[in-house]
């Protein structure tokens, strides 16, 4: 079980050496997977959308004839509206959201923190269906005590690109028919209960068992909005179950946190060559506090790195990035921004920003923002929170 004692100050050496050590286990066992998937097949039409605006029928049709297979990899800034603001939160993980973020976190916030919320990112912003596009939706419902978490997390990840128009070429070509555009879409809902284990008075581990119900389809469209035709397709669904690890150290005003997600990679079949898999990723994080074990308080600086590669549908990522959050006026107004890069290929920064009002003592609205050259994070969020 979680205590609540378990963030008071003592030695910064020995809980840094803790917090190394976990790092180092869980560093272990990650492994490093980059599988050739119907995602990096997505990555590929979204570069070659950059360098030439609009692809060529043909070259849509060969890449949707290659697609043997779909790797679903949402990243950690799927999910949390003050993490997306921030940037960095594994360290942090101090409300409701620490059952996605890190699962130690829940002992470091208040003794009931209840999130709702929901996101949405759209690449391009203004689809035409001439040309690729993506979007994202998230929508999250969880509620933590300090000792279980009980949370609820749904994706869906909606694709389409355009078929080739067919006819005949020569003096006699008969008007071109167009065959189409084509649609994928990709959901997972995730239930989770998290639970953990105080190890003296500086080091917290923690983990979350997952349910999953997952899937991908595909198919066509004629209508002007294929996204939506994407978005309301029937998904057939399989059950796995996983597991996410976290470690949390407290030293003074220094918290030292990594969380391990999807521990067994479940793959989830979809009924012909196409499959789901939930890649394993590791990330690690630091956080200063002005004010230790304060919730609405003070200033909070952190940073987090990607120690595992992940594949998602604008290609592979791996992160680092820094934020804060600040809050005046007694806790009744936050705000926070932070910066974010991807170190794999090209150096894709985005930026992030986010304000939190506190209508009552306990409950209060947030929204974040982030854009840049980042399509794997950019989009807004926005969720009510009740903490007491």
């Amino acid at each position: 079980m979680f205590r609540r004692n378990s963030c008071v100050p003592g030695s910064m050496g020995q809980s840094a050496q803790t917090a190394s050590t976990v790092l180092s286990v869980l560093t272990v066992l990650t492994v490093r997977t980059r599988p050739f998937t119907l995602r990096s097949r997505l990555a590929d039409i979204f570069t070659a959308m950059k360098n030439c605006k609009v692809l060529r029928g043909s070259l849509v049709v060969a890449l949707l004839a290659g697609w043997t297979g779909l790797s679903s990899a949402q990243t950690f800034e799927s999910i949390g509206v003050r993490a997306q603001g921030m940037g960095a939160f594994v360290a942090v993980a101090d409300d409701a959201t620490a059952s996605w973020w890190n699962p130690a976190g829940l002992a470091t916030g208040q003794y009931l923190s209840t999130v709702t919320e929901r996101g949405r990112m759209t690449e391009p912003a203004n689809p035409t269906t001439d040309a690729p596009a993506l979007r994202t939706a998230s929508s999250t419902f969880a509620i933590a005590f300090p000792a279980m978490g009980l949370s609820y997390y749904r994706l869906r990840i909606s694709a389409m690109s355009s078929l080739a128009s067919t006819g005949t070429d020569g003096p006699t070509r008969q008007d071109q028919r167009t065959a189409g555009t084509s649609v994928h879409s990709l959901a997972i809902a995730q239930f989770g209960a998290t639970i953990g284990q105080s190890i003296g008075d500086h080091l917290v581990i923690g983990s979350t068992l997952k349910l999953l119900r997952a899937g991908a389809v595909s198919g066509e469209s004629t209508e002007a909005s294929p996204l939506d035709v994407a978005d309301e397709l029937n998904v057939p669904r399989h059950t796995r179950a996983d597991l996410d690890v976290g470690a949390m150290a407290t030293a003074g005003h220094v918290r030292l946190g990594v969380t391990l997600k999807n521990l067994t990679e479940p793959t989830f079949e979809t009924g012909g060559s196409d499959r789901a898999t939930l890649s394993r990723q590791v990330r690690a994080g630091i956080a200063l506090l002005s004010v230790r074990n304060g919730v609405r308080k003070g200033l909070i600086v952190a940073a987090d790195a990607d120690l595992t590669t992940t594949s998602t549908a604008v290609g592979d990522v791996q992160h680092v990035s820094a934020g804060f959050e600040r809050w005046l006026a007694g806790g009744r107004f936050g705000f926070r921004a932070g910066a974010s890069a991807n170190t794999v290929g090209e150096r894709r920064p985005a930026g992030s920003a986010g304000l939190s009002v506190a209508l009552t003592r306990a409950l209060s609205v947030n929204a974040s923002r982030t854009v840049g050259r980042d399509e794997s994070v950019t989009g807004w969020s926005a969720g009510v929170n009740v903490a007491y």
